[in-house]
């Protein structure tokens, strides 16, 4: 689920760490209405807002979204629509673009993702989408990277996904769940949200059509 625009480090420097450390995405990963490795900031240091690494000829960025992005995270769900990611019209991800961070490379956004606070201890990793043309370089890996480390830098204390990809969140350490991992107090609050995303991870009925078929996981940070 800040501003839009980028904060750099003091120094003036951008983080680079080589290719060869990249692990290959074999798969889109992503889920309804939310998502879709490698540390990419320590536990203990703020989350940059560039990650820069070397991609044959390019340079691999993730960085915090802008609303000039808009429109291309909107393409790239659209691939998906219907098939691992709910569709989303304009206006929510304009609202949303403060939770986004985009994978850009030869300044063409090819990825996104985005972490949403769900309460006080707790996220949720959502809508993570790798262009089909840019598959198997790692794009997907640094994204859900990043929004693990911003989600540390937040003092979250646990990540929730819901999605098909059980295998690719298992290599980030997230672990299948059954129920809802609240209290009975913070359900009956939660439930107040009129957020879906919110509703599906109560496993509300109405949202159930959403869910069929995707795994409920979670992370300890």
């Amino acid at each position: 689920m800040s501003s839009p625009h980028g904060k750099h480090f003091g120094n003036g420097h951008t983080e680079r760490i080589s290719v060869a450390a990249l692990t290959t995405v074999h798969h889109m990963t992503s889920a309804p209405n939310r998502a879709s490795r490698l540390d990419v900031d320590s536990p203990e240091e703020p989350a940059s807002d560039d990650v820069v690494r070397p991609h044959g000829g390019d340079e691999l960025v993730v960085r915090r979204a802008r609303t000039s992005d808009i429109p291309e995270i909107k393409r790239l769900i659209d691939i998906y629509a219907g098939k691992i990611l709910l569709e989303k019209n304009l206006v929510t991800l304009y609202e949303a673009v403060q939770e986004f961070w985009v994978a850009e490379r030869a300044d063409t956004v090819i990825g996104c993702g985005a972490l949403h606070v769900l309460w006080a201890d707790l996220g949720e990793v959502r809508t993570v989408a790798v262009d089909p043309s840019a598959k198997g370089h790692g794009a997907g890996h640094l994204i859900v990277d990043k929004l693990i480390s911003v989600a540390r830098e937040l003092s979250l204390g646990r990540l929730f996904v819901l999605t098909f990809e059980v295998d690719f969140f298992a290599r980030h350490g997230f672990a299948e769940i059954d129920g809802t991992p609240v209290t009975a107090e913070v359900y009956a609050e939660m439930c107040r949200s009129y957020d879906t995303g919110v509703a599906e991870f109560l496993d509300l009925s109405y949202v159930k059509p959403n869910t069929l078929g995707n795994t409920r996981m979670l992370l300890s940070l």
